[in-house]
């Protein structure tokens, strides 16, 4: 036995939809893990914009998802739910949720779980399952970013950002990244990628073009969308992908849409939160046989920007919100 499981655990409650404020400290009981679960001691959870949208009321819940937010976490499975047999009591973990995140304890279906790498420390693990699985399943499942060709992705210094640079740049790709800053700029470039689009003082469109010579990117990883999609086609090469995450700058636009015909484009998109288990755990297996093996060559580093205690999580919104932030935001309870 790893330790005693009390009947109780912390959790951060919305009180009622609104600003950061509106995230309070309240009291559960531990869930008792179901057939294909597992019980986790939260070490770490990651915060994503979704759960800032959530708070806001701007999320619905998938059916039978957890009122508490929290899409990924990290830590030590204390107890083993029915039918789980690739995992034991002790083992340090990382998994991908539809909600339950900010708490102390938590379960979490199996299959959605991923070994913690030994390179990783236990509390930044929590910052690697949405980020990892969203890019995963966008640039490399729906869009097929192949090895050679040329990448652009919007919002370099989120932890999707990030994240995106980093698996682009290790299949082989070349990376183009936009960042607010000079400094953020720096940071995509340290992260990988090939160049650093500071989109307050550069069009990106321009520079992609110049990048490639005037061909155009081959795919883009876009959290905007708004006046940018208009703009992303422009730049897209023949047969170029865009894929949506996010649409930050809204979901109506005016665009050519003649482009994606003589280009032949695809334009695409994807949520992941409410996808069934199947395809979440498709996605956790894919990852583990082809990216869990970078962090062992050395070729992946995590990017954890600030770590609050669970009990900060009002804060936390608030950074992330600011934008100020490079990488990951990390509850620690």
């Amino acid at each position: 036995m790893i330790a005693n499981i009390p009947e109780t655990r912390k959790v951060i409650e919305i009180k009622a939809p609104g600003g950061p404020e509106m995230l309070v400290a309240g009291t559960r009981p531990v869930p008792e893990p179901k057939s294909g679960e597992v019980l986790i001691r939260i070490a770490g959870a990651g915060v994503n914009r979704a759960d800032c949208l959530q708070r806001m009321g701007r999320y619905p819940l998938p059916p039978g998802a957890p009122e508490i937010p929290g899409l990924e976490c990290s830590g030590t499975i204390l107890k083993i739910g029915e039918r789980v047999r690739e995992w034991k009591v002790g083992d340090k973990v990382c998994a991908l949720m539809t909600g339950d995140g900010y708490s102390e304890y938590a379960a979490a279906p199996a299959e959605q779980c991923l070994r913690v790498p030994a390179a990783v420390d236990l509390v930044d693990a929590g910052g690697l399952p949405e980020t990892f699985a969203t890019v995963w399943s966008n640039v490399f499942d729906r869009m097929r970013l192949g090895a050679g060709e040329t990448f652009l992705v919007q919002g370099g210094t989120s932890g999707i950002g990030v994240t995106a640079i980093e698996l682009a740049k290790a299949f082989g790709a070349r990376v183009l990244a936009t960042a607010g800053s000079d400094e953020k700029c720096r940071a995509c470039l340290d992260f990988g990628a090939d160049r650093a689009i500071n989109y307050k003082t550069q069009d990106f469109v321009e520079v992609g073009k110049e990048f490639t010579n005037g061909r155009g990117v081959d795919a883009i990883l876009d959290m905007v969308g708004g006046d940018y999609i208009a703009r992303e086609l422009d730049l897209l090469a023949r047969e170029g992908r865009l894929c949506f995450v996010a649409l930050m700058h809204g979901s109506r636009v005016e665009a050519d849409f003649g482009l994606i015909e003589r280009k032949h484009l695809t334009v695409t998109g994807s949520t992941l939160r409410p996808r069934p288990l199947a395809e979440k755990a498709a996605i956790m297996r894919s990852l583990l046989e082809r990216v869990w093996p970078l962090w062992e060559e050395g070729r992946l580093r995590t990017f954890t920007y600030r770590r609050f205690p669970l009990e900060e999580a009002a804060e936390a919104h608030r950074l992330m919100e600011s934008s100020r932030h490079i990488g990951k935001i990390i509850l620690v309870p």
